[in-house]
């Protein structure tokens, strides 16, 4: 933290919900009361606060504010999450997982994608899902943490949580208090800003309160009420890339053992989200209205939710795309207010957990050095494109029938995307950067979950062929993850061991 004559002298977030919440539990811990923080909400302005599935940089999120699992999942009525299970992508029969963790583990300088696809050209018909420790347990509905050991099979697999996304926000309220933030509650009537500058300097509340501040933080969000209503940064929209623009939310009990993972399926223009918490199963149908009706959305889901629904579907209308600039002069915008992807792969609370990450690095004092902002949507617009062309991957690789399915699959890809197919489907090469959010066995998983099996492997495994029994190895890390999955206790058991009963 700065000090001295320039130093912040108070941070205003504008709006609640886990976007706001989430980046006042962080500056709260990470500037130790060195600056006030105010955030301005309205009980008025509902949040859309559905179930909550996540992906596994959640963990150091919550450790860095020092939160223990066990306090994390009681208040949020969380449960575990191994990966996500695709039924109908690829094909309308079609089933894969994509797991949190690697496939096996090597056993040769050639990786073991390549050797699977030498013996499957071979006759050996194991899915890749078969060599994957979060399958194996998830398929039991069994949880376990990774152990500590490199050299036992029970150390491959990573896990995140499925939570309320509204109590999550509620936790991190009480814990921002606790550390200082102050809440203001009430609508934002008016804007101003610095005539010569152009730098925002305060919001007036509907009743006349003005707070003032040196930075604002824009958790406002699909409204972009400063970012996009003030200081017009402009948008651009990818939906010619991702149609769906609608989605319907719906909870429902649950019927069984609480699985622990998510589940995705296909639906005939878009698809549907199964997430379960404690206490409930969230449900969901992201869509296409060009394609479908809402009310024709409505009822696909109702068909579709395992147990008794337990509210009124709530209708979703979003747009597919980011803020050309998520941060201009003293603004930057976090949550929905900076962008949005489907929730496909879970990633809307990472993109707010690794916004504010980025604002902690380059949080400015009151110079506002145009560097930071620079450096922020720089960083930003590289990781937005990198997983949209993750999604778009999935709307890409399938051959399913139904008009919105083929217009998908038709559609133009974006360069980096094609590279990496290209480079795929030659010689399986995976050519993923280093700082990418999805690693070589995410693509792995979709790829080939989908059907895009490769014309050829990594020749290198032909030249070593007669030095290494891969079939051997392979048949080896089937077994062992088969009985070494059976060594963790279920799912249910362990929520129970970690977070008390489960809630009713």
């Amino acid at each position: 933290m700065q000090h001295g004559e320039h130093a912040l002298r108070k941070i205003v977030i504008v709006g609640g919900g886990s976007a706001g919440w989430m980046c006042a539990a962080a500056l709260a811990q990470a500037t130790a009361g060195a600056v006030p923080i105010t955030l301005i909400e309205s009980d008025a302005i509902g949040t859309v606060g559905v179930g909550e599935a996540t992906i596994p940089p959640i963990h150091s999120f919550n450790a860095r504010l020092g939160i223990s699992e066990a306090d994390f999942l009681r208040a949020t009525k969380g449960s575990f999450k191994l990966g996500i299970e695709f039924v109908g992508w690829g094909t309308p029969q079609s089933r894969y997982f994509h797991p949190f963790g690697s496939y096996g583990a090597d056993f040769d300088r050639v990786s073991l994608h390549h050797w699977w696809l030498r013996e499957r050209q071979r006759g050996d018909a194991t899915p890749i899902d078969d060599y994957a420790m979060c399958w194996a347990l998830a398929r039991d509905n069994r949880f376990g943490h990774p152990l500590d050991n490199p050299r036992d099979v029970r150390s491959t697999h990573g896990y995140a949580y499925h939570f309320d996304a509204g109590l999550y926000a509620r936790f991190l309220r009480d814990y921002a208090e606790a550390r200082g933030v102050r809440r203001e509650e009430g609508r934002i009537s008016s804007v101003a800003r610095d005539g010569a500058s152009g730098l925002l300097t305060s919001v007036t509340l509907d009743d006349g309160r003005v707070i003032q501040g040196d930075f604002f933080v824009d958790c406002s969000g699909f409204a972009g009420l400063l970012i996009e209503q003030h200081l017009h940064t402009g948008f651009d929209d990818w939906t010619h890339w991702l149609p769906c623009d609608r989605a319907v939310a719906m909870p429902s009990a649950n019927t069984g053992p609480i699985t622990p993972y998510t589940r995705s399926t296909a639906q005939a223009a878009g698809w549907q989200w199964r997430i379960p918490l404690q206490h409930r199963q969230g449900n969901g149908h992201v869509y296409c209205s060009a394609q479908m009706s809402d009310d024709q959305a409505i009822e696909v889901l109702r068909a579709h939710v395992d147990g008794p629904v337990l509210g009124d579907p709530r209708l979703i209308r979003f747009q597919t795309g980011r803020r050309r600039q998520a941060w201009v002069g003293n603004c930057v915008a976090i949550g929905l207010s900076s962008g949005f992807l489907e929730p496909l792969e879970s990633t809307s609370l990472h993109l707010i957990q690794s916004g504010i990450e980025r604002l902690l690095l380059l949080l400015p004092d009151r110079r506002h050095d145009p560097l930071n902002a620079e450096e922020y949507n720089r960083a930003s617009a590289a990781e937005y494109e990198r997983i949209r062309d993750f999604i778009i991957l999935h709307y890409h690789a399938q051959t399913r029938p139904e008009p919105f399915w083929q217009a998908c699959a038709a559609a133009p890809l974006p360069d980096e995307l094609a590279y990496k197919i290209k480079h795929w489907m030659n010689a399986a090469r995976l050519v993923s950067p280093q700082d990418e959010l999805f690693k070589n066995p995410s693509w792995l998983a979709v790829y080939l979950g989908q059907g895009m099996v490769p014309h050829g492997y990594d020749a290198m495994a032909d030249l070593r062929a007669d030095h290494v029994d891969a079939a051997g190895h392979l048949r080896n890390l089937r077994d062992m993850m088969r009985a070494a999955a059976a060594t963790f206790p279920t799912h249910d058991a362990m929520l129970a061991q970690i977070a008390g009963p489960v809630a009713a």
